[in-house]
Formats: structure tokens, sequence, C-alpha cells
């Protein structure tokens, strides 16, 4: 069994001019939601899992992915940078995923949208409308590599900001 975590980086400031989109930072909101979704995702997680975390090399993902790390209490050394990660298409997602390290049975990539979004929807049998800003999606594949998941997810759970703040 193989679990996938898609988070979408948290929400970013657009009051920089002048710098490109990849070095965007978070917002105090997105910093706050980071810190939310990571606690509620950490609370469940079992410490004995080896897990392995892959974030997009924009600053925003890169920084999502760190205060996750912080929450589940794994040094930053525990993200690993994909270029790949950046400006992607699913397709392009998948093939990321389906080269994931067989050793590791739970993954988290930290990317963007409309590539999560797409993916969910042609992995698994639900049709999500968005994966919002730090919207988080989970789907376990009945598989013993990576490279053997196709459209044969299972939906576990959608978690995102406003869902926790109720």
């Amino acid at each position: 069994m193989k679990t996938l975590f898609l988070i979408r980086h948290a929400k970013s400031s657009w009051a920089h001019e002048g710098i490109e989109d990849r070095d965007r930072p978070l917002k105090g909101r997105g910093i706050r939601d980071a810190h939310l979704v990571a606690k509620a995702l950490s609370d469940g997680m079992d410490q004995h899992d080896r897990i392995k975390f892959y974030s997009s090399p924009a600053t925003r993902a890169l920084h999502t992915a760190l205060i996750f790390a912080q929450n589940f209490q794994l040094p930053a050394a525990q993200i690993t940078l994909k270029d790949e990660l950046y400006d992607c298409f699913s397709h392009e997602l998948l093939a990321v995923i389906k080269a994931s390290e067989d050793l590791v049975d739970t993954v988290y990539y930290f990317a963007h949208n409309p590539a999560i979004t797409d993916f969910v929807n042609k992995t698994t049998a639900v049709n999500i409308a968005n994966v919002p800003t730090t919207g988080v999606v989970c789907i376990s594949f009945d598989v013993k590599y990576w490279r053997e998941i196709n459209t044969n997810g299972k939906l576990v759970q959608f978690e995102y900001p406003k869902r926790l703040k109720k």
C-alpha cells in the first residue's frame, strides 16, 4: 500500500512588485493556515511511518513544506526539492510521483494548482472542483511500487483551512 499526500502551497503574497513568480513569499494568513493544517495532520500521524517530503522549489511551496516539517518534528533535510513540481501539468506530476522511492510508503508532495486538482480527478473516482491553498489531499494506492500507480487511487482525506476553522 502506498499513501500519497498532495499539499497545495499556502496562500502567497502579491504585495512585492518586481519579483519572479517562483520567489513570492507566504502571506501571514498562509503561514497561519499552514500551521493549522499541518498540526491537524500531525496529530493523526503514525510516528513510526517512514515518510518523505518533496517540494517545488518555489518559495511559497518550500516554506509550506518547512512549516509541515516543523509540525511533524522532521528535520528540514527531510525535504527534497524537485524542479519538475513547479509549473507542471498533472501528467508530469504523475511521472514525478511514480519515480518516488519504493522503500518509502508515505510521501508528501508540496506543489501547485491546477496540477494537484487535475491529478486527484484523474487518479481517483472523485471530482474536486478546486484544491484550495494549503489544501491537502490524501490518496491511497493498493500497489507495491510507486511506478504502478495509475487511475486506481482511493481518496482517503481532503482537508483545507476553512474546513478546520469551523
